[in-house]
């Protein structure tokens, strides 16, 4: 398999596609679909040209090109990261087997689900950020989403390849589905819920990237162990474009929060709303939505589907080589807190193979620490006396054993009438909302920014922060 891209086809592709004819006639008439669905549902701000990495490789080095690229002419393409000969199963019942080069047929249902769902929240975050464009604090930040959106819609066609190369009919139908639904759509809504949450403001697509990109770099790392090599290759390619998308939302939450530092100690308040800035209390707020909206798509803490994914070889754990244990985990045990009626916790002892969700999550908890940590870095440096912190993670939740409980950010239960008193002080209110995107206005002139973010410490590929990375209309 050649790790260079064929950049002739009318499909990119590092998948020989041109030797499968009717793959290739299969796919070549999905792609005018894909493209009514980005001229709908894409990007609402029109352009001329955007600064664009474009994948040339898939080698470990060397493997992006940066031009500008009208958006509607970008090359969407397939690619796989470079084959490993000798690759086998690392867990699981089949451990030691040789990896899979099609699909086993005990396991063809559960494959296609794990990649139609995998595939649904691609397309999605791009309808959610669809109007984004039109209040961009600065052409950097504009790149920045045009950049995170293209390569949003190469993911779906990277999914899109598997279900038509591999699952025949229902594949090819299932493909079809991923662009008749729309985000937030009554009739026809994405699967997972945070998929279907309003990104109406540049705070919350900072957030979303950070923490919401972030459950998808560790969703991808779990199917990249997969038995299932086409999927594993495919999840290896992705996660070197997801890094991107992070880091947007974390140096977009660096840049908020060090302008919000710099109004509160130019003014000597907290107050900085009436200054421009977004109050620190009003970031947490965000944090804390986005943060337990993102935890939800982990499913249950408890999951026979997990188990059964592991114990078949289709789904592993986030870097599984490095676990030090039998990978098959027929005899480990986990512990599991769980909320009780009388406002209490007790700790369950469960089988481990049963607590998949969790251990994943827990490897996201403490990466999105990390994050909060930086954040608090730079208000000590500033000299401003308020700390972020990570909500504990049964509040807010609509989505495991801590749904239908009540549970405060710190970690206490309780009843309903306590938790309506203060869901003010801790999700974001209509008020917060109005306010934020009362800031929102357009920065399209080179080499400056909106006022309630910082400019970046550095630009794009070596670029300095003042380079025309968009050519507006």
């Amino acid at each position: 398999m050649p790790t260079k891209i064929d950049y002739d086809a009318k499909i990119p592709n590092n998948v020989d596609l041109s030797g499968d004819r009717r793959l290739q006639r299969a796919l070549e008439g999905w792609q005018p679909k894909f493209l009514d669905w980005w001229g709908e549902m894409g990007p609402a701000l029109r352009t001329q040209g955007v600064y664009l990495r474009t994948a040339v490789s898939v080698g470990r080095d060397g493997w992006a090109h940066f031009d500008h690229v009208d958006v509607p002419d970008y090359r969407w393409g397939i690619f796989l990261a470079e084959p490993d000969p000798d690759r086998v199963i690392g867990f699981g019942e089949h451990k030691g087997e040789p990896a899979w080069q099609q699909v086993p047929g005990e396991y063809r249902a559960d494959l296609q689900r794990l990649i139609v769902i995998q595939g649904d929240t691609e397309p999605a975050s791009v309808e959610q950020q669809k109007l984004l464009g039109l209040t961009a604090p600065s052409l950097y930040d504009l790149r920045n989403l045009f950049q995170v959106n293209v390569e949003e819609g190469r993911h779906l066609w990277a999914m899109v390849y598997l279900l038509h190369a591999y699952f025949g009919r229902e594949g090819r139908d299932e493909a079809e589905g991923l662009l008749l639904r729309n985000s937030g759509s009554p009739d026809a809504p994405r699967i997972l819920g945070a998929f279907n949450e309003e990104t109406a403001d540049w705070l919350a697509f900072y957030m979303f990237t950070y923490f919401t990109d972030r459950d998808g770099k560790y969703q991808l790392g779990t199917l990249k162990e997969s038995g299932f090599d086409p999927l594993s290759r495919t999840c290896e390619f992705m996660l070197k474009e997801e890094a991107h998308h992070m880091f947007v939302g974390t140096t977009g939450v660096d840049r908020v929060v060090t302008r919000s530092a710099e109004l509160i100690r130019e003014h000597d308040t907290f107050d900085i709303a009436g200054h421009g800035g977004i109050p620190l209390d009003v970031i947490q707020r965000y944090l804390n939505f986005h943060y337990t909206v993102s935890l939800d798509l982990f499913g249950g803490e408890t999951s026979t589907n997990a188990a059964n994914y592991y114990t078949a070889g289709l789904k592993g754990r986030w870097q599984e080589a490095r676990r030090k244990d039998d990978h098959k985990l027929t005899d480990a045990a986990g512990s599991l807190s769980r909320p009780r009626a009388d406002g209490t916790w007790e700790t369950e002892e469960l089988a481990a193979i049963l607590l998949l969700n969790l251990d994943l999550r827990e490897e996201y908890r403490a990466d999105c620490q990390t994050g909060v940590n930086r954040w608090n870095k730079i208000l000590d440096e500033a000299g401003v006396d308020f700390r972020f912190v990570l909500p504990h993670p049964g509040f807010n939740r609509e989505v495991g054993i801590n749904s239908g409980h009540h549970v405060t950010p710190d970690g206490t239960v309780v009843d309903e009438r306590t938790w309506l008193a203060g869901k003010r002080k801790w999700l974001p209110t209509p008020e917060d909302l109005s306010f934020v995107r009362s800031l929102m206005h357009p920065v399209y002139e080179r080499g400056k920014i909106a006022s309630w973010v910082a400019p970046p410490r550095q630009g794009i590929n070596g670029k300095p922060f003042d380079y025309e990375y968009v050519y507006l209309s």
